[in-house]
């Protein structure tokens, strides 16, 4: 759906949107949409500005940032975004930007496409690094074993050389106590 300058000069848009998993581009191998993307909005303009608000709500496939197991999570998430022409940016001085000013996205020509801003919506929804649990114990660095389902491969590693001189305190700490 696009958003429209032109209509939004006659009248405030109201939808409700449901776009199947593999519509929204997400730009984005991190996850993927498993269920329909349900959006509930409206639009208006404000002088220049299009300001939207609403809902969205789907369900996406991550990966476990630990243990790279699938997890499929639940998303929803309210927003309220304005956007200015792209033409309003003076570019000929420099501009300090204010906290308000971190508010406004930009769009460009007569208007912008509803699933663009959806989809970074989306991505602002879900946390920087997702786990399958707090209890993953992730994948050992050097065979790879998935740690929640298996013992490590490896067995004793040998020590790196650069440490041996903290490991010959440890083990001195170690036998005083010992003894």
């Amino acid at each position: 759906m696009f958003i429209g300058v032109k209509e939004l000069e006659q009248h405030e848009l109201t939808f409700q949107e449901e776009f199947a998993p593999g519509t929204v581009d997400f730009h984005s191998a991190e996850f993927r949409q498993t269920g329909p993307l349900q959006v509930t909005a409206s639009a208006a303009l404000e002088g220049d500005e299009i300001h939207i608000a609403g809902r969205l709500r789907t369900r996406l496939a991550l990966l476990c940032a630990r243990c790279l197991g699938s997890i499929e999570r639940a998303v929803e998430r309210r927003f309220e975004l304005f956007y200015r022409p792209v033409a309003s940016i003076r570019r000929d001085e420099e501009i300090e930007l204010h906290d308000q000013d971190l508010d406004y996205g930009f769009y460009s020509g007569d208007g912008l496409f509803l699933a663009d801003v959806v989809a970074e919506q989306v991505h602002l929804a879900l946390p920087m690094k997702t786990v399958c649990s707090e209890e993953c114990r992730g994948l050992c660095p050097h065979c790879g074993a998935n740690l929640n389902r298996e013992r490590c491969r490896c067995g004793s590693r040998p020590r790196d050389p650069r440490l041996a001189p903290l490991a010959e305190w440890l083990d001195r700490k170690k036998s005083q106590g010992a003894g």
